[in-house]
């Protein structure tokens, strides 16, 4: 089979209609030239008459070729244009309809539905491809959903399990003072904390709810806190802030658990001794939280991918890789809450997480008038001052104090110290002592305590008094005690303002 026969061949080695006719053409001419040099040579009436016959044949058979010619070109542009419509609604059906019908179905349309919105195409195959890729992708997207619905339920279920379980362990914590036992529990309290932000993660990437929300602005260091309470090695991390910003309550167990993630991350990509370094700055368009690691730097195929899993594009589940799903966790936090998180080299040595907190999720305490203290003012009883938080109350199972513990002076050596009572130390929002300026503290502190004070030698304490007096400490610090006004401070896991818990 030859090349111009062959359904293979390339489109330029076959003969058109056109060439044909001009091929028939020259033919004609040749035998023509031919005929008329003989009769030139012979000149014979016979070869006159052959000689007008053959130039009536090669009129004849040039008014056919060029009716060919003319009939074929007129073809060869309607198959052309017949093509390129046939390309244009073939681009049309892959760039247009088929997205489109996609879309409809990804929002849970069903495929009879979705094909019935649809644009139809014009021809029969295209109309036979469109049905069956729509019936294909309708049970796709129905056993997505399916699967995402059944691993929602199962971190909801998992939430309300630690939820519980982390009410009992407290409420056990409270019940007991033996030192050892204390500790026990306190190790399953942060095991069953990790355990929940293990469900919460699920619940993130599944789109359920996840955590709790609080009605009441949450302060930046409890949000701090409750996010080392959430990993594995707290103990590596050390926190440099002085922010006194809020965080809103819908938005505080976003951020602390984005945060735990980034912590978890630096902690677990670094070396067991090597310490994890929080900061937090004050900037116009809000307040950027910064973990810097010691850890490996990240090659530039890791940056790329981390950068992918905390950007503004929508989460694929097909990315994610079983073991990995922190900074996927990140990225859907912050497009929840409208954060940003970004990576660069970390100044000691490793690799820094900046993540940005927008101004809409930030709120600062109002600022309390500043005035001058009249003398009356200054010889007001202490009582009236921020009420401190209660640390030192005394737990239901700790021992009295004794009887025999001498009462305290310094207030009666202050009354009758004119100097001490016209100069009382000034106490801000924290509750916390202020030093004046142009005062140290050693001559702060001479002013109130007394002249012959006497030093007492510390009290061996037995393990019980200090599983006690540990228990009452972490009372205090989880809130479950009286808190000054206007403190709603969470710490560890579980913030002390609990308006309404919301959890899945």
């Amino acid at each position: 089979m030859t090349a111009a026969h062959s359904p293979t061949a390339r489109p330029g080695t076959e003969r058109s209609p056109l060439r044909q006719a001009l091929l028939v053409l020259l033919t004609g001419v040749l035998a023509v030239a031919v005929l008329a040099l003989a009769g030139w040579l012979l000149i014979d009436d016979f070869f006159t008459d052959v000689l007008a016959l053959a130039a009536l044949a090669l009129a004849l058979a040039l008014a056919v070729a060029l009716a060919v010619a003319t009939h074929a070109r007129r073809t060869a542009a309607a198959l052309r244009a017949d093509i390129a419509e046939r390309e244009r609604r073939a681009a049309h059906f892959a760039d247009e309809t088929v997205p489109a019908l996609a879309a409809r179905l990804r929002t849970g349309t069903s495929a009879a539905t979705a094909l019935a919105t649809a644009e139809t195409p014009a021809d029969a195959p295209h109309q036979r491809v469109l049905k069956v890729l729509a019936e294909e992708m309708g049970r796709s997207e129905t056993s997505k959903a399916a699967a995402m619905a059944a691993c929602a339920n199962a971190a909801g279920r998992m939430q309300a399990l630690a939820t519980s379980m982390l009410a009992d362990l407290r409420e056990m914590e409270h019940r007991h003072t033996d030192e050892t036992v204390l500790g026990d529990l306190l190790h399953l309290d942060h095991r069953t904390a990790q355990a929940g932000r293990l469900a919460d993660s699920i619940a993130v990437l599944t789109g359920a709810r996840s955590g709790r929300r609080w009605a009441k602005p949450i302060v930046m260091e409890s949000i701090l806190r409750g996010a080392m309470g959430r990993i594995g090695g707290y103990q590596r991390v050390r926190l440099h802030s002085t922010s006194r910003l809020f965080v809103a309550g819908h938005a505080a167990e976003g951020v602390m658990h984005a945060l735990a993630e980034l912590l978890d991350n630096a902690a677990n990509f670094s070396p067991p001794t090597a310490e994890v370094h929080v900061y937090v700055e004050e900037v116009p368009s809000g307040a950027i939280i910064t973990v810097e690691d010691s850890g490996l730097v990240m090659s530039e195929v890791a940056l790329r991918r981390a950068e992918r899993a905390v950007s503004a594009a929508p989460l694929d589940l097909t990315a994610l890789s079983g073991t990995r799903l922190g900074l996927a966790v990140v990225g859907a936090l912050a497009r929840k809450h409208g954060m940003s998180v970004s990576f660069r080299p970390s100044a000691r040595g490793g690799t820094g997480a900046l993540m940005m907190i927008p101004q809409e999720l930030i709120s600062r305490p109002k600022q309390e008038e500043t005035q001058t203290p009249s003398p009356a003012d200054s010889r007001a009883p202490r009582a009236e001052r921020p009420a401190l938080r209660e640390v030192t109350a005394t737990p239901e199972h700790a021992p009295a104090a004794p009887e025999s513990a001498p009462p305290a002076t310094a207030t009666a050596t202050a009354a009758s110290t004119p100097a001490a009572s016209e100069d009382l130390t000034e106490y801000g929002e924290s509750g916390l002592p202020k030093r004046r300026r142009g005062r140290t503290l050693a001559a702060a502190h001479a002013d109130h305590d007394p002249p012959t004070r006497k030093l007492r030698p510390r009290a061996n304490h037995s393990p019980a008094e200090t599983a006690a007096r540990f228990g009452t400490f972490r009372r205090a610090v989880r809130g479950e005690q009286d808190t000054a006004p206007g403190r709603d401070a969470p710490a560890a896991d579980t913030p002390t303002s609990q308006p309404e818990d919301e959890n899945s």
